[in-house]
């Protein structure tokens, strides 16, 4: 901390990030669950934005039960991935995706309709290619990090 600046003028000063939370789902056959959000062209991870002061794996947990309908724990950190500012995006992008296990591909799924206009269990290659360019890499990291038992950072 600054000698120079009381703590409330030092933690203001410091960077901010906005946060995001996904869940890699998988089927008993390894095809990874994404969601067809209808705000945007590509499909996606089930998660979404962190809110203030909520935890990242918490975040992850409730965006998967408010847009499929499922209690999943969000298990281990699979990837972490930085995204620096972009266009209106003043800030960067800091992306978690946690390890929210297999489940069974006839589970019933509950979709957030103000949100969502589908769900598939892809292939993992296939789904790489579904995601927005700037997204598959998460997915990448993650689908290795579950193999090889550790996180990834993706930049």
């Amino acid at each position: 901390m600054s000698a120079q600046l009381p703590p409330a003028e030092w933690f203001a000063s410091l960077p901010t990030a906005y946060l995001a939370a996904s869940g890699l789902i998988t089927d008993e056959s390894g095809r990874v669950l994404l969601v067809d959000p209808n705000y945007r062209e590509d499909w996606t991870l089930p998660g979404g934005v962190v809110e203030a002061g909520e935890a990242p794996h918490a975040g992850c947990e409730r965006e998967v039960t408010e847009e499929l309908g499922l209690t999943l724990p969000a298990g281990p950190l699979l990837a972490c991935h930085w995204s620096a500012p972009q266009g209106v995006r003043p800030k960067p992008f800091l992306s978690f995706v946690f390890d929210c296990g297999t489940i069974d591909s006839t589970t019933p799924v509950r979709l957030q309709a103000e949100e969502l206009d589908d769900y598939a269990f892809v292939a993992p290659e296939r789904a790489v290619t579904m995601l927005h360019p700037h997204i598959a890499p998460r997915l990448e990291a993650a689908l290795r990090a579950r193999t090889e038992g550790a996180a990834i950072y993706v930049a």
